[in-house]
């Protein structure tokens, strides 16, 4: 088992060239947000990742082994639940659907057209009775942090 214990955030520092080369491995939100797990890269290496607490993977983060090597991360598709405006003033409803979302602390990943979540019914169905377009699908889910945490993904 190949042990990772460093995270660079965004390939901090590296070249490019060596992260084109660079073994991948591809997780999903829920993994990426734990600090200790278990993955298989692109070169069919078992990894462990042992990370400090509270650490956060985002793709494009590179993932240090103990022996040097690195394995650059892809943030997988999952489901996700995309909500769009389909009126005018977009970017004041949006900024209302957050507003309601935050304040049952949700995930979400921000874009200027559209937020998105993962899948849960019941706030689907508050979205869609708000007037939101909620469209069930997959795509890389990178949330914001928030504002005490590291760098932020987008959409």
């Amino acid at each position: 088992m190949v042990r990772i214990t460093r995270l660079l955030p965004g390939g901090l520092g590296l070249a490019p060239a060596a992260l084109g080369v660079a073994a991948t491995v591809e997780l999903d939100w829920d993994v990426r947000q734990k600090s200790r797990f278990d993955a298989v890269d692109s070169l069919g290496r078992r990894l462990g990742v042992f990370l400090p607490w509270g650490s956060v993977v985002r793709g494009g983060d590179v993932l240090e082994a103990e022996d040097g090597s690195q394995i650059r991360v892809i943030a997988a598709a999952q489901p996700v639940l995309r909500v769009r405006w389909p009126g005018e003033d977009t970017a004041f409803a949006l900024v209302r659907a957050a507003y309601h979302l935050g304040n049952r602390h949700v995930p979400l990943a921000l874009a200027p057209d559209r937020l998105e979540l993962e899948p849960d019914h019941v706030l689907a169905q508050m979205l869609e009775s708000m007037g939101y377009e909620v469209i069930a699908t997959e795509a890389a889910f990178e949330p914001e942090s928030g504002a005490y945490g590291g760098h932020h993904g987008h959409a």
